[in-house]
């Protein structure tokens, strides 16, 4: 097929709002656009002014009345307990209906917020949709975040009720919820009014009198009595979720993501990027605590008519490096969508793809993978043993939709390892150097948007536009900034080399370092901490600490480091994958008191590195060299 990647780009190039307005008539509006944008409203502009809608109705009702209903919208697979389940569009309908009287009954209506803290569990999905349908405001908390994580973005949020399952499941052991939600609560000034509890019958939790409903009988309930809850028209403005980003400690940053622009993107992107038709079945092996998850687990796939796959398990040891495969055969899943991180961990366990092998692939068309850098090398062996084409692909927990793909839908245009490949409609890529001039191609610089964002990504931070401004917008005026940096060569190729801030990719989850070292700076021998990410060949980056004790410290350094670890993992959760903590006599800093995390990453990743102008002694980074050489960290380039 010939790529018609170029005329569609131009197309939108030529008339922007035409193009998304064309896109928005295949949804359903309660009330059609007085304006597809206006440049005037909130902080850069908004899409479709003075629409209305609802996003559960175009998900999931507007498919049963097309005569869709009993098509597949949902394929729970779980290696952690055996089962798999699916629910036809008409069997969701009733699923998601029920939820919603259930929300309704405990007060929830249009406006309020709803945390969810749930496992890879179809309630989970029915619950965010349940939301939609009400107008309430979503925000999932992925469950591996420990309550300090959790209560500080109740307090943000403002939350009104929680749903929550009595525990998840990893591999090995079972983790139990409703502590930690109780713990969040109890440190929260906010305290919602009700937790709606998912009792999973492998561990039960013990519910709290008057705060507390056992989901399972309150939604079997609004079932007997037939209760019947329409849709809630909202406007395209109004949020549908707010996804805090990960790592976040203090002040939390919530991306806030609209109805309307959300499924005018997310169902355009379905078809032209990943190249799935309605019906045929789309797996993005992400959780729902993730941006991935709620875009191409949810809505993107439900939007488009696809049947999504929610899948509780991992790429290896559930049981083994050959489920993903096993996954694809059963389900016939056409195209799939994952992290680098797990081809990494499956390549490891089965270097040579037996497993592949071993099942039916001739339906599978493609793979997707996104969440941090893809190395030529695993591509190249994912291309080996699937013999499909394998796609890097960029975007942003912010952007909620892809801003560079090789776009299977529109036809695939020529492979270069090591590129997201183009930028897609809507997104205008430049890249600048730090003083906001155009750099020529090939130049590594920061990687912008030209302003305005395209419909589905971020309009601001949650109860924070200012910040938003002066985060996002205004270091380069008339652009966003994406925090990356890269370049573009001559064909208009985008390069993402690297994060220009201090957040760490670890296994496609993004985390702030200065989140951990907060958490390190808690321990009471610590006098100052540093945490960078230094390169794993299987998670992308992984944090390592350097930290700095207080003076006359007389107890045994490895087991202050120990504690540290420990402190890490109970403040963000297990996600952060904290294990590599180091005493230094000092740490490397400007004059101005900066440290130089940057040169001490480059160190450790034996990458080139200049002696910063401004360091402050430049002996420091010798003694740094020497630590991270004792331990093994060091990687000579």
């Amino acid at each position: 097929m010939q790529s018609t990647y170029a005329q569609t780009y131009a197309a939108w190039q030529a008339d922007p709002e035409g193009f998304w307005r064309g896109i928005a008539e295949t949804l359903h509006w309660s009330r059609p656009a007085d304006t597809v944008f206006d440049a005037g409203d909130g902080v850069y502009g908004r899409w479709f002014i003075g629409a209305e809608t609802n996003t559960c109705f175009n998900c999931v009702d507007r498919h049963v009345a097309d005569g869709r209903g009993g098509q597949k919208a949902l394929i729970y697979d779980s290696p952690m307990t055996g089962k798999v389940a699916s629910f036809t569009y008409e069997e969701m309908l009733a699923e998601v209906v029920a939820v919603s009287a259930a929300l309704r009954r405990l007060g929830v209506g249009k406006g309020d917020r709803v945390i969810l803290y749930m496992p890879m569990v179809p309630e989970a999905v029915f619950s965010m949709l349940a939301c939609a349908r009400l107008g309430a405001i979503h925000s999932v908390v992925f469950g591996g975040f420990a309550a300090h994580e959790l209560a500080t973005r109740i307090d943000d949020f403002d939350a009104k009720l929680i749903i929550a399952a009595s525990c998840g499941l990893e591999p090995g052991r079972t983790v139990a919820y409703m502590p930690l939600v109780d713990h969040a609560i109890e440190l929260a000034r906010i305290k919602p009014e009700h937790c709606l509890v998912l009792q999973r019958p492998e561990l039960q939790a013990e519910l709290k009198p008057g705060r507390d409903v056992d989901f399972t009988s309150a939604v079997a309930a609004e079932k007997a009595a037939g209760t019947s809850v329409a849709c809630t028209p909202v406007k395209a403005t109004d949020p549908l979720y707010i996804l805090y980003t990960s790592g976040t400690t203090g002040q939390p940053k919530g991306v806030v993501r609209d109805n309307g622009g959300h499924m005018v993107a997310l169902k355009w992107s379905m078809e032209n990027i990943y190249g799935v038709k309605p019906g045929e079945v789309f797996w993005a092996a992400s959780d729902i605590g993730w941006v991935v998850g709620h875009s191409y687990i949810v809505y993107g796939p439900l939007l488009a008519g696809n049947t999504t796959i929610l899948f509780e398990g991992k790429p290896v040891g559930t049981p083994d490096a050959g489920t993903y495969w096993r996954v694809i055969a059963d389900h016939d899943v056409k195209v799939m969508f994952t992290a680098p991180t797990a081809f990494r961990a499956i390549r490891r366990d089965d270097p040579e793809g037996e497993f592949a092998r071993k099942y039916d692939l001739s339906g599978f068309r493609a793979l997707f993978l996104a969440g941090e850098r893809a190395d030529s090398e695993t591509i190249k062996w994912a291309e080996r043993i699937l013999d499909v084409p394998v796609i890097d692909h960029w975007w942003q927990t912010e952007t909620g939709w892809p801003v560079a793909a090789n776009p299977l839908g529109l036809g695939l245009l020529p492979v270069k390892y090591g590129s997201p490949a183009v930028p897609l409609p809507g997104y205008t890529i430049e890249v600048l150097d730090d003083e906001g001039h155009p750099v020529p191609a090939g130049t590594l610089g920061n990687i912008v948007v030209r302003l305005p964002l395209p419909p589905g990504n971020l309009v601001t931070f949650w109860n924070a536009d200012e910040r938003f401004r002066a985060a996002c917008l205004e270091e380069f005026p008339g652009y966003y900034k994406t925090a990356d940096a890269g370049y573009m060569d001559e064909d208009g190729y985008m390069f993402i080399m690297a994060r220009t801030d201090d957040i760490i990719n670890c296994a496609g989850h993004r985390l702030s370092t200065g989140a951990m070292e907060e958490a390190c700076a808690l321990h009471p021998d610590v006098a100052e901490c540093a945490v960078i990410g230094i390169a794993d060949e299987l998670k992308g980056q992984v944090p390592c600490g350097f930290l700095v004790l207080k003076n006359k410290v007389a107890r045994d350094v490895r087991e202050i480091e120990r504690e540290v670890i420990s402190l890490v993992r109970e403040e963000i959760g297990p996600v952060a994958a904290f294990k590599s903590v180091m005493i230094v006599q000092r740490l490397p800093k400007t004059r101005s008191g900066k440290i130089l995390r940057g040169t001490m990453q480059k160190i450790a990743d034996g990458l080139p590195w200049k002696m910063p102008a401004t360091i402050d002694d430049p002996v420091i980074l010798e003694e740094i060299t020497a630590v991270l050489q004792g331990r093994g960290l060091h990687h000579p380039g």
